[in-house]
Parts: structure tokens; C-alpha cells; sequence
């Protein structure tokens, strides 16, 4: 029998979530709560770009809670409302249902969060029902992938994981201009650089690092630097105007043994000739290990049109969608990245 699952939202993450549930072999779309009500009564299919499926969109969450789904795949965003977000995240647990989640991203360590920790693990006591946060970055890139390379070492002295991307195609105005501040005057303090922001973001994904390497996470330190775009970049409906933030680089640094060990670096520009002395790459991560023998593994992706930072959100949703089955196997409680067996593409070959 495939596993029931309701999609919550269809934005940015939220519409290839919903694909790629519509598409997965072992997955039923039982559902599909939306916000706004221009999408209510709307087929999911239409919603996700693919042909008609039968199911209405609704923005009636009590009645999709009443229903026999097995598992809510959560997307929306939560940038600005995280505590709203939470509280949408347990009301679903304590029905019983099981949550993949790509919004409070530093929950991919569940623990990571501690004000959050707690009323968590009472819905999941309550709903008998299992947590997993994750995607592609805080996620997978940074998690699975390099903890798995790291089983290549000798030794190891410093991993480092990087995100180099031109974000000038994430359909995202709120992250892009007033979570990140891209477009915003120099001086500017976005909330991503709010002091603590960084640590709360990506926390949790050196603590989940920390954790399987088997070592004791000191401290986080966090660094970053902008640069000015150059010329008008036209994103959508907005204008970056030259004199204003174009290209963002950040450092989320996890210490041991007195030293940043552990290292999350973002390099991100609207701009591909912006910071030419900053890391470079054709849009994706690289994973590099210091250490006997030296390691670097490079992840690209993109879109079906090419698109990197679409390619991105695609492995977002495809990370929690994929990992649907085996949470709703595990033991009731919070989940990260170390508690999943292999997730692969088991049945999702094209014919």
C-alpha cells in the first residue's frame, strides 16, 4: 500500500514537493492545503505543473487532519514565522501524522533549537508520529553527503562545504530581498546577518556533522562580507541598483579542539561578475576535506531548463519526498540525517 501524504503549501519548495509526490511510486497525494485563496479548489496537478490528479487544493486544515494520511510534507516558509511555523509542525504531529519539513531549517538537528525541542517531542509523544527536517542545504549537501566522504578518510583536519550560486532565478522576493537584504543600502542589516541568525540557520547541521563524526562542537562563529552590484540586475518585479548589495559570502564555523574545523560557507550572487576573487563555480557545492588524503567532491544541479538555483529547490523537495517512506517507518520521535537508512531513487527510473 503506498504511503498517504498531504502536501502543506505550494510555493517555492512547496510545487516540486508536490510533483515529485504526484510522481513517486510508493506515495498517495491525499491532500493539498494551500494559503491563498485564489488556489483553493484548484487541482494539485495543475498547482504542480503536471496533468490533473483529482485532488482539490483546500485551505481547510481540519479536515485534512481528520484524514487517514500518513504523513504532511511541510514547506512553507518560515523565515519570518518560525514559532507560527512550529505551531503549525506539532498540531499535525499530535494528529498523528507523520512531518517532512524544509522549513525551520535548523531543526535538521532537532535538538539544535532547544525552545523548540521540547513541545516537538511532546506531539510526537502525543500523535505517536516522527519528525524529520532536511533538503538540499541546510540538508543533504551539508549533513549525508559529506559525513558519508568523510568515511573515505585516513584522517581529516577541517571539512568545509561550500554553496556557490547565482540566486538571480530563485523565485523567492522575501528570502532574496528582505531575508538575505539583496538589494538593500551596504549598511544594511538583513535578518540573515542579525547577530545569532547565521548559528540558528545552520546550527543544527554542524551539530548533525558533529554528531557523526563523533566530536564535541566547542563553539560557532559566524563571519560574512558583501559587495556592492555593479550595474541595474532586474530580478522579477525588482531592480538591484548599483551601489547596493549584489554578492553575499558568509561563514557558519563550527570549532573543535580550539579551531574551525567544521565549516559552512555560502558564496551568493545575483551577479556572476560580482567578487570574481571569491570562490568560483557553475552553480552548486563542493565538499572539501582536509586531511589524509585530501577530498573534494563537487554537486552541481540544475533545473530541466538548465536553471542552478532551481536545480536547488528541486532537491529541496525531492530530499524530504524521497525520505517519506522511511520516516514513516522509523520510531516515533525527532529524526535527523543519522537516523535514515540509504535514500535512493528506488523506482523512480523513467519509462
Amino acid at each position: 500500500m503506498p504511503y498517504r501524504v498531504i502536501q502543506w503549501s505550494t510555493g517555492n519548495v512547496g510545487r516540486y514537493a508536490l510533483r515529485a509526490i504526484l510522481g513517486h511510486p510508493e506515495l498517495e497525494l491525499a491532500g493539498v492545503w494551500v494559503s491563498g485563496e485564489s488556489k483553493v479548489g484548484r487541482d494539485a496537478g495543475e498547482l504542480a505543473g503536471v496533468a490533473p490528479c483529482g485532488v482539490k487544493a483546500t485551505n481547510d486544515a481540519d479536515t485534512l487532519l481528520a484524514s487517514n494520511a500518513d504523513c504532511v510534507s511541510y514547506t512553507a516558509t518560515a523565515d519570518l514565522r518560525p514559532f507560527e511555523a512550529l505551531a503549525d509542525i506539532c498540531r499535525i504531529l499530535e494528529a498523528g501524522k507523520n512531518v517532512v519539513s524544509s522549513s525551520i531549517v535548523g531543526l535538521v538537528h532537532p535538538r539544535a533549537v532547544p525552545e523548540m525541542t521540547g513541545k516537538l517531542e511532546e506531539a510526537c509523544k502525543r500523535g505517536n508520529s516522527s519528525f524529520l527536517t532536511s533538503g538540499i542545504d541546510p540538508g543533504f549537501a551539508n549533513d549525508a553527503l559529506p559525513l558519508l566522504l568523510s568515511g573515505l578518510c585516513e584522517r581529516w583536519d577541517e571539512i568545509r562545504i561550500q554553496e556557490i550560486v547565482n540566486y538571480a532565478t530563485y523565485d523567492q522576493p522575501q528570502v532574496l530581498f528582505e531575508t538575505m537584504g539583496f538589494g538593500k543600502p551596504m549598511d544594511s542589516v538583513p535578518l540573515l546577518l542579525l547577530p545569532g541568525s547565521l548559528s540558528f540557520a545552520w546550527g543544527g547541521t554542524l551539530r548533525v556533522l558533529a554528531e557523526g563524526l563523533g566530536v564535541t562542537l566547542e563553539k560557532i562563529e559566524e563571519v560574512h562580507e558583501k559587495r556592492a552590484a555593479e550595474k541595474p540586475i532586474q530580478i522579477g518585479a525588482h531592480t538591484v541598483e548599483p551601489g547596493t548589495m549584489g554578492a553575499l559570502r558568509f561563514e557558519v564555523q563550527g570549532f573543535v579542539h580550539g579551531r574551525p574545523a567544521i565549516v559552512v560557507e555560502h558564496v551568493t550572487r545575483l551577479d556572476d561578475d560580482l567578487a570574481p576573487d571569491w570562490p568560483q563555480g557553475e552553480g552548486g557545492y563542493r565538499i572539501k576535506i582536509s586531511g589524509v588524503p585530501q577530498i573534494e567532491c563537487r554537486l552541481d544541479m540544475a533545473d530541466e531548463h538548465g536553471d542552478h538555483a532551481v536545480g536547488g529547490v528541486i532537491l529541496t523537495a525531492t530530499r524530504i519526498v524521497n525520505a517519506i517512506p522511511a520516516v514513516c517507518e522509523a520510531p516515533a520521535g525527532l529524526l535527523s540525517a543519522l537516523d535514515l537508512p540509504l535514500i535512493t531513487g528506488k523506482g523512480l527510473e523513467r519509462r
